[in-house]
């Protein structure tokens, strides 16, 4: 394979990952403004047509985000096309765009599923809940799965790495994934009670105490929980980074633990933010925006530290 197909590949895999990402923010401001049924509960038809006619606010925001997530499946089309021209069969460029495939397809079925079984506007039922979890999943493994493949174009170089051994460094480092999905799972839930239960600005004490008084909904009462999940979870993924990225190691482990580090304490410090401002719409945008830059830098190094490598 040439160089230039192969940077090629790269430069395109990461554009797709940009536009990928995009997508997502906007999928949130669909949630955010209740424009989930702005096209009812047709799928993929919008009211029964292929275009809206004298469509409404919320029909033509609906409308939008389809469009641009169509446009992601074609991008992600013309990635696993790429990888087949610029890489060998069992090449791991080519599994990462099959898998991003796979999971933008899966992450249509579940968008439909959101719209069809009417889990969209002001659904406050346990299934929207549980069907918005598996959402942020499958979000996180498609973008896992684009980031994959855009590291793994790059060829392996020689280099000298003084991390733990590779079993113990996999442990930790899986150990760390799994726990940024899980704070996922918990702020998507999280973010969904914000928007359907907005709370009041002022007091925090007795922000709390409405959210555990008589009557009040399961997201109120879950929503408390998020903060201790983050917290705690983010200074675990700290503290591997901070072990995985010492001086011993390569310059790439070292910039891209930096940058999971820097990200959990950016993003903590922006949850914080949320909490005392009330969660508006535009802030959760950019807390969702920082926590999937946290994820993908986290995949990142994670596939900087555990790939093949040779010790000089």
């Amino acid at each position: 394979m040439s160089e230039i197909a192969r940077a090629r590949f790269q430069r395109l895999a990461w554009a797709v990952l940009a536009y990928t990402v995009l997508v997502i923010l906007f999928g949130a401001w669909v949630r955010i403004t209740g424009s989930g049924a702005g096209c009812g509960e047709h799928w993929p038809s919008c009211h029964g047509a292929l275009v809206p006619r004298s469509p409404s606010l919320a029909t033509v925001i609906e409308f939008t985000h389809r469009v641009t997530s169509g446009l992601c499946l074609l991008s992600v089309l013309a990635l696993v096309w790429s990888a087949r021209r610029s890489f060998p069969a069992g090449h791991a460029a080519r599994l990462g765009a099959w898998l991003a495939l796979l999971f933008t397809i899966t992450e249509a079925l579940v968008g439909a599923g959101l719209v069809r079984f009417g889990l969209v506007d002001k659904n406050d039922s346990l299934a929207r809940a549980v069907v918005m979890a598996i959402h942020l999943i499958n979000t996180s493994l498609l973008t896992a799965a684009i980031t994959f493949a855009a590291c793994r174009a790059r060829p392996a170089g020689s280099r000298t790495d003084g991390s733990p051994r590779p079993q113990r460094a996999a442990l930790w480092l899986g150990t760390a994934i799994v726990g940024l999905l899980v704070v996922g799972v918990s702020g998507a839930v999280t973010a969904l009670g914000d928007t359907l239960f907005p709370a009041q600005a002022g007091d925090l004490a007795a922000r709390i105490a409405e959210d555990h008084g008589a009557g009040a909904h399961f997201l109120q009462r879950l929503r408390v929980f998020h903060p201790f999940i983050a917290v705690g979870l983010g200074l675990y993924v700290l503290v591997v980074a901070n072990a995985l990225s010492g001086a011993q190691t390569s310059p790439a482990a070292r910039r891209w633990g930096g940058l999971v580090m820097l990200g959990v304490l950016v993003q903590v410090a922006a949850g914080v933010v949320n909490i005392l401002l009330s969660a508006p719409g535009w802030l959760q945008v950019v807390h969702l925006l920082l926590g999937t830059g946290l994820w993908i830098a986290l995949i990142t190094f994670a596939l900087v530290v555990l790939g093949p490598r040779r010790v000089a």
